[in-house]
């Protein structure tokens, strides 16, 4: 059996316990040892925060403290960054000004504590995020745990003076666009993320949360159509032939299924989804999740697609007239290495593009079925190698290159 994988932390939990460390050192004038803090799933974490001293850091003013990401085994962007927080007193008159003019956070329950952002860390330019248009990017749990963490310290103390934390990720503005922020609406560093403070390695919840939130944040434009890729290839395909920008294409990864239903749940009623064969072949299977891990039957279906082309034709070409010709041809296409080594198969007898408009066919069915019929989808399936494309349109073209 494999090692099993080690989780790490989020940023929104490094943020808590940076800003707690400052808390403590502002009322209590010093951090002994380690800090602990409440993580959003209701367990507790301990952390070895280091001062950080006037000169060493690119942030102005004193009093901050930081914390190293560990994002355990997980591929994180963020992983090793490290995460600043410092906690301020501030006068009424700078309170005010905070609470009508500042891009931060302020809760009920912990009142007299202004939660504000700062270098690295992104301010979310469009509606449908998590985080209020215009403010930081800092989603509400870590947000809560931020604020948690730095009003223990103050029962603790009885401290009673009006408090700013204050929040950074120096390296922000360069990792954020290592992450999906440009493509949210997410400008000038990363977000505070986490929902349970712990990372969990190569968590497919993870990346179907923040294909949601793609869908979510464009929905919440007034779309009621939008475009899909399962990945670069589909995105690039657009941007060529359709002359689609990159980013406007919400990328569904693995999970197709997963994605037209979340879509449908925020919606969106139209889809026009462009993938290339490999992938889509699993979709027009009924296959949910295109992953090789969850078996791979791209040869079996692509030969049930060019069976069903085959028995539908009238006329063939040469060769393929007799039941021995589409038998070997079928036995070919099963051989075939690569979904690309069987499309060149096809084509050489002369039915490539059928075929690819037989699985595109397949796949708008199948969205219709996950669905249950909420969504009207448009499907484009390309070969890149050959070139070609098979194409399923709707009842009314969506005509996204306009």
């Amino acid at each position: 059996m494999g090692q099993k994988l080690r989780s790490g932390y989020t940023t929104g939990t490094c943020a808590s316990a940076a800003a707690k460390a400052a808390a403590m050192f502002l009322m209590e004038g010093k951090v002994s040892g380690q800090v602990k803090v409440c993580l959003g799933n209701g367990t507790w974490a301990e952390f070895v925060p280091e001062p950080v001293e006037t000169g060493e850091s690119v942030l102005e003013g004193d009093g901050w403290w930081r914390v190293k990401k560990d994002a355990g085994d997980d591929p994180d962007v963020t992983d090793g960054a490290w995460i600043y927080g410092r906690v301020l007193p501030i006068k009424e008159q700078h309170w005010e000004r905070l609470c009508l003019e500042g891009k931060g956070y302020l809760l009920e329950e912990y009142p007299g504590i202004y939660l504000n952002g700062g270098p690295g860390i992104g301010i979310a330019a469009k509606e449908g995020l998590p985080c209020l248009k215009g403010h930081y990017a800092i989603n509400p749990v870590p947000c809560r745990m931020i604020l948690q963490a730095v009003e223990e310290v103050r029962r603790k103390t009885g401290y009673e003076g009006l408090l700013e934390v204050q929040t950074a990720v120096p390296d922000g503005i360069a990792l954020a666009e290592k992450t999906f922020n440009p493509r949210l609406g997410i400008v000038g560093g990363i977000s505070l993320l986490g929902t349970t403070g712990i990372v969990e390695p190569m968590s497919e919840k993870a990346l179907l949360e923040t294909i949601r939130l793609d869908i979510r944040v464009k929905a919440a434009e007034g779309r009621e159509r939008i475009l899909m890729a399962p990945g670069n290839y589909g995105e690039e395909f657009l941007r060529q032939k359709m002359g689609i920008p990159l980013g406007e294409a919400v990328k569904c990864s693995n999970f197709i299924a997963d994605s037209v239903v979340m879509a449908a749940e925020e919606g969106v009623r139209r889809i026009l989804l462009a993938g290339h064969i490999g992938k889509m072949v699993k979709a027009a299977g009924g296959v949910r999740n295109t992953h090789s891990r969850y078996g791979d039957q791209r040869m079996e279906i692509m030969v049930r697609l060019a069976r069903e082309v085959l028995e539908g034709r009238e006329e063939t070409k040469t060769g393929l007239k007799n039941p021995q010709a589409k038998a070997c041809l079928l036995e070919a296409v099963g051989k075939a290495n690569t979904t690309e080594e069987a499309v060149g198969k096809l084509r050489e007898a002369g039915i490539a593009e059928l075929v690819l408009a037989c699985a595109a066919k397949h796949v708008k069915e199948q969205i219709f079925l996950w669905t249950k019929g909420r969504i009207e989808a448009e499907v484009i399936v390309f070969s890149q190698a050959h070139g070609l494309i098979g194409r399923a349109a709707g009842s009314q073209p969506i005509g996204f290159g306009q």
